[in-house]
C-alpha cells in the first residue's frame, strides 16, 4: 500500500468471494490489472478485466468476487476499511504511513 493526498492506493489479490459490504461515506474504485473481477451487487454484476476501472459508489452494497487469483487496485480515502460496514473477521488492520 502506498498513498497519494489523503488517498491509499492498495495493490490486493483476490481470489474467492469476498463479503458483502458498503462504505457509507465514500466512493471505492477499481482497477483490474490481471485477471478478471466480478463486483456482485444487489441487481446485478460488474464484469471487469485488464486495465478496466470501475467505481462503487459510496453506500452501495457490494462483494468482489474471481473465481481465479486477479490482482487489484484499489482507490480510496486513507483508514477505509476494506469491509466498509459489514467488519468481521475479514477486516484488514490498515497502518498509517
Amino acid at each position: 500500500m502506498t498513498s497519494i493526498n489523503d488517498y491509499d492506493v492498495k495493490a490486493v489479490k483476490i481470489e474467492g468471494e469476498f463479503v458483502w459490504h458498503s462504505h457509507p461515506d465514500t466512493d471505492e474504485m477499481f482497477m483490474v490489472i490481471s485477471g478478471e473481477l466480478t463486483i456482485q451487487f444487489r441487481d446485478g454484476n460488474v464484469v471487469l478485466g485488464p486495465n478496466d476501472i470501475y467505481v462503487v459508489p459510496k453506500g452501495i452494497e457490494h462483494c468482489p468476487k474471481a473465481e481465479s487469483e486477479v490482482h487489484v487496485l484499489l482507490f480510496e480515502p486513507k483508514g477505509t476499511a476494506n469491509t466498509g460496514d459489514a467488519g468481521g473477521e475479514r477486516t484488514e488492520r490498515l497502518r498509517e504511513l
